[in-house]
């Protein structure tokens, strides 16, 4: 049957559609910024007939109205990366917190770890030969899809057609809801003085020609601006946003001296604003896979002069990097931060990248520690550590001894906590 004959019968109201979920049941809700709105608020609408429903996602930018304390026994989440309007729910103990690479979540659902009763995805509507394209988010979602017994989908025109290995045919899809609004957008802060130092510091390592991986945020943006003048960069990403914009226009990124996907910015998903929705619309230049191939660190080291960001809440003076969590307070999560530092570090001419302020709440503690913090998870240890970088400098610490790497650590942290740091380390004889 002609793909077009087909659709009309599988088209349904989001109401309609959620009754197809049913109490004690696993669901996968589309993650990032294709989050299914209108699915989900049909989902909560039904909160009174449903229990133990739970929602497995990778963090999602909009939503999250079925974390509210109030829906508790019909509804319970399981985070393979706790998004903000999640944490509260964590730690709580309203919702669960997986600790996965994120090279390894789509894993999850395709070899049975978590089998999927639904899909609820948002998808761009069908082309000319029926496929959809998952968009903004391919990472986690194409291999939930696939894995689902039931995909429920909605079909925004306003999801842009992203390529790459990002696509859904329309037979795969069991219902669909026509729907029609703007997908969330990203709000950044202002970039403050110890992050554009941090940004100047990442920006000198940088050579001509590097394949890099950034995600969003205020560190990532302070070093986008910093690379004017660098030749033929590429971009292989977990995800990006608005900034590498510009330096395409600019014809700093160009991708064409990658040696994977040449021409080509690869990615898992993305998150920015309506200009950067325009901008991967239809765009050859761009590519959308799942993480499963992104973050492959055997795949992630074939990028020569791979250049890994990954951002940490605290590192002790041997190089242990948390990036998870705040003490026992549960934050974030592994996500592909050790699968990018593990492929840099096997890249040709790669530079694996920790950078983080040296301090926070207002300058009154330290980053850079003594000791970790009880309860705090080590996301990158510090056998993987390479390079840590803070507005102060960059510390290396690769190939050196525990009393070298004290040295290099301290002489990035704050000044102010210097000489407690020192002190701790001579007394640990380091």
């Amino acid at each position: 049957m002609d793909w077009r004959k087909r659709y009309q019968s599988q088209l349904f109201s989001a109401e309609t559609a959620i009754q197809a979920i049913q109490s004690n049941s696993r669901i996968y809700l589309g993650g990032g910024t294709g989050i299914p709105l209108e699915l989900e608020k049909a989902l909560v609408g039904r909160a009174s007939t449903l229990r133990a429903v739970e929602v497995v996602h990778v963090a999602t930018f909009a939503g999250g109205l079925y974390l509210d304390a109030k829906y508790s026994e019909s509804f319970r989440h399981r985070a393979l990366f706790i998004g903000p309007n999640a944490r509260a729910a964590v730690n709580e103990g309203r919702a669960d917190y997986v600790p996965i690479f994120l090279s390894q979540a789509p894993g999850l659902f395709s070899n049975g770890t978590l089998p999927l009763d639904a899909a609820l995805i948002q998808v761009s509507p069908p082309d000319a030969h029926g496929f959809c394209s998952y968009g903004v988010e391919v990472g986690v979602t194409k291999a939930a899809a696939e894995a689902a017994r039931l995909v429920i989908a909605e079909l925004n025109p306003r999801m842009p057609r992203v390529l790459g290995d990002s696509f859904i045919h329309i037979k795969h899809i069991d219902m669909a809801v026509e729907v029609d609004y703007a997908l969330p957008e990203a709000h950044f802060k202002d970039i403050t003085a110890e992050q554009e130092a941090i940004g100047e510091h990442i920006g000198e390592m940088i050579p001509n020609e590097a394949t890099l991986q950034l995600g969003i945020g205020a560190i990532p943006n302070a070093v986008l601006k910093e690379l004017d003048g660098k030749q033929d960069l590429g971009i292989h990403t977990e995800l990006f946003s608005d900034g590498v914009i510009e330096l395409v226009e600019k014809g700093i990124i160009t991708n064409a001296r990658k040696t994977l996907h040449p021409g080509k910015t690869v990615a898992g998903f993305l998150f920015g604003s309506q200009k950067l929705y325009d901008f991967v619309d239809d765009n050859a230049m761009i590519e959308l896979h799942p993480t499963s191939y992104v973050n492959d660190p055997f795949i992630i080291a074939q990028n020569h002069k791979m250049v890994a960001i990954n951002s940490a809440i605290e590192v002790d003076l041997t190089g242990q990097v948390v990036a998870d969590s705040i003490g026992d307070r549960l934050y974030s999560g592994i996500g592909g931060q050790i699968d990018f530092i593990r492929g840099a570090a096997h890249s040709l001419g790669g530079l694996p990248i920790i950078a983080l302020p040296s301090t926070a709440l207002g300058n009154s503690t330290s980053r850079i520690v003594l000791r970790l913090r009880p309860g705090s998870g080590v996301v990158t240890s510090r056998g993987d550590v390479h390079y840590v970088v803070t507005e102060f400098g960059v510390a290396s610490l690769h190939g050196k001894s525990v009393r070298e790497r004290s040295r290099e650590l301290i002489n990035i942290a704050h000044p102010k906590f210097q000489d407690e740091l020192r002190h701790f380390a001579q007394q640990q004889d380091w």
